[in-house]
């Protein structure tokens, strides 16, 4: 039965934009606004140049915005065209996720790009893991390891719509479907050659020496930082980082201290000369989490790739860490 006032006959309402509109554009968009340029997007997409031209003209008509301006002899995007450029990639994927769905998942013989969000440190002492499993049962899986954000976070089942998953620990996501991947430690690190401070830390050091932090904001914070806050220690901040890798080197060399998971702490103590110390205080442990939005439940891709990134969470417990 044809659909009747936006309505199939079994009832569902219909999206009549999505209805109207050709997906292809959603592809032309998306290359359009990267390459700010009809004729390197024509090259792009194998397509003609006159073909992407039309195309660019249906837009323009959609949104009632011209998305490129001329300026001299180069384009640049219109205000619409910036927030269209920010959400052409994440609804590609959705796209892609839905086509890339089947009834049977067979790993050797798939091709997908499955898209992580996660820190600079789980990427760099759990990435490498994952991706051994992932090139030794699916050579055809490539795997993006895209650098999490405060807004990632704070807008994470928006973030998921859009990725595959979010690795995170748990405290900060709450009603979402996770598995559970590691634990880790926090340790302080300390410049090798700082010789104020011998085999371990007193709590007043931790409120005298400057400190190199994460992100330092309300509602983006290290959680160790955040327990240091908790027993009346305020660190006095010299410096903030939007990552962890950083830290070690910003605390080789100097008086600073920083707070640090204990497999990457002993990962860069010989590479950015730090030593590593225990915290002065009992610090909740870290329990890293693999977050997924329940969509994916009965996708046996991604039930496969829980399943990798579990596995490659217990040989990186069984690894323990490198000495220092």
């Amino acid at each position: 039965m044809p659909p009747i006032h936006g309505v199939y006959g079994g009832g569902v309402a219909v999206d009549r934009v999505l209805v109207n509109l050709d997906l292809n554009l959603l592809v032309t968009l998306d290359v359009l606004l990267r390459e700010r340029n009809v004729t390197r997007a024509a090259q792009q997409l194998g397509s003609s140049q006159p073909a992407v031209s039309a195309a660019l003209a249906r837009l323009r008509r959609h949104f009632g915005d011209d998305l490129l301006d001329r300026i001299g002899n180069r384009y640049e995007l219109t205000p619409l065209a910036v927030q269209l450029a920010a959400r052409t990639a994440p609804a590609l994927a959705g796209v892609r996720r839905v086509f890339d769905v089947s009834a049977e998942f067979d790993p050797t013989s798939i091709e997908r790009e499955f898209t992580v969000v996660t820190s600079d440190y789980a990427a760099a002492v759990l990435g490498p893991l994952v991706a051994g499993l992932l090139a030794e049962r699916a050579p055809g899986i490539r795997l993006r390891l895209q650098q999490t954000t405060p807004y990632a976070v704070d807008h994470a089942v928006d973030t998921l719509r859009g990725v595959d998953g979010l690795i995170l620990p748990h405290g900060f996501l709450s009603d979402i479907p996770h598995t559970d991947l590691y634990t880790d430690r926090w340790v302080c690190i300390v410049s090798a050659g700082n010789e104020a401070i011998g085999a371990g830390l007193t709590l007043e050091q931790l409120g005298d020496l400057p400190w190199v932090v994460l992100y330092n904001r309300p509602t983006a914070f290290a959680p160790a930082t955040q327990q240091l806050r908790m027993i009346g220690v305020e660190p006095r901040v010299e410096v903030v980082v939007d990552g962890f890798l950083p830290m070690p080197f910003l605390v080789a060399g100097t008086n600073r201290i920083a707070l640090l998971q204990e497999h990457l702490a002993h990962r860069m103590a010989a590479v950015a000369d730090i030593r590593v110390v225990a915290c002065p205080f009992d610090v909740v442990p870290l329990a890293e989490a693999f977050w997924w939005h329940p969509m994916y439940r009965t996708d046996p891709a991604h039930a496969w790739l829980r399943g990798v990134l579990a596995e490659a969470g217990r040989r990186l417990t069984a690894a323990g860490h490198p000495p220092a």
